[in-house]
């Protein structure tokens, strides 16, 4: 289900971008289902932000200079809706012609379908393509996170984009307390980090956090996948909003550990930083070598 809305921008003053409010991934701990953003509407029937790109596109025209676009935050910029309305390809093809730099987050293969245009915004300034890892166990992968690719299928499109030449950041993010975090899940998240040669990794902590609106869904998930989990975190967490793992010291050494191995950015102000940088040499260094 989607329905279309009017909307008088697509960019925030920071230049960030959502085309679509909602989202039918169906992971089960999602943070954008809770209250404070104030969706007015049931989170799987799709918003649609009505003549995005004629929007996009007079937004675009009307910055001083270029910037990093960033997109995916919020909401997933490729749910199934995208392969019909096809509104990220158009925004990408404006972000391309206008010379904009493209930060843009998903935990779906179907961004493969616009690698010819992330490879031209890329030669023209700069693209990073960001993936969301949770779980290297693929059974798991599914409970969590039903409707997505799958983790192997995300680390594929890690390596297809690494070959097109194309940085890639990871978000190892969130790691459910009893759950998955575990030091041979992280292992095996960072072995495709590793595998993938991924540029960055942003994690913000071992752990998930919960608010009115998504605790209640994930409570209810809880119930359906994990009988007697709901209990074991009301007892631990009560209504804490970060729900730490007792496993954080342990996993946070391991992954600090094969990032300075493997020369892999991470902290979130150093990866978020370059994110955010405009860089216009890489185009030239391409395009004239």
């Amino acid at each position: 289900m989607h329905h279309f809305k009017v909307y008088k921008t697509i960019l925030s003053s920071d230049n960030h971008m959502n085309i679509y409010r909602g989202c039918t991934h169906g992971c089960i701990y999602c943070d954008s289902r809770s209250r404070c953003y104030r969706m007015d509407h049931n989170f799987e029937d799709i918003e649609v932000k009505a003549h995005a790109l004629d929007i996009l596109d007079a937004q675009l025209s009307r910055r001083k200079k270029p910037a990093v676009i960033s997109t995916g935050a919020m909401g997933d910029p490729y749910i199934p809706l995208e392969e019909s309305l096809q509104l990220t390809r158009g925004c990408l093809e404006l972000i391309a012609r206008h010379r904009f730099a493209l930060a843009i987050q998903t935990k779906s293969s179907r961004i493969l379908r616009d690698l010819d245009i992330l490879k031209d915004i890329h030669n023209r300034t700069k693209c990073v393509v960001q993936m969301t890892m949770t779980t290297y166990d693929e059974s798991l992968c599914r409970v969590i996170e039903p409707l997505t690719s799958t983790t192997y299928e995300r680390y594929r499109v890690l390596k297809v984009m690494g070959e097109a030449g194309i940085p890639t950041v990871v978000w190892l993010s969130p790691f459910l307390p009893f759950i998955n975090d575990t030091p041979e899940n992280v292992w095996g998240l960072l072995d495709y980090c590793i595998r993938a040669r991924v540029h960055g990794i942003i994690c913000f902590g071992f752990g998930v956090t919960l608010r009115e609106g998504n605790r209640e869904y994930f409570y209810s998930q809880l119930d359906r996948w994990f009988p007697g989990m709901k209990e074991r975190y009301k007892s631990c967490f009560g209504s804490s909003y970060i729900c730490t793992s007792n496993h954080h010291a342990q996993l946070m050494h391991i992954l600090q550990k094969a990032c300075r191995r493997h020369n892999i950015l991470l902290g979130t102000h150093t990866v978020f930083s370059y994110l955010r940088q405009f860089e216009t040499s890489l185009s030239q260094g391409q395009l004239f070598p």
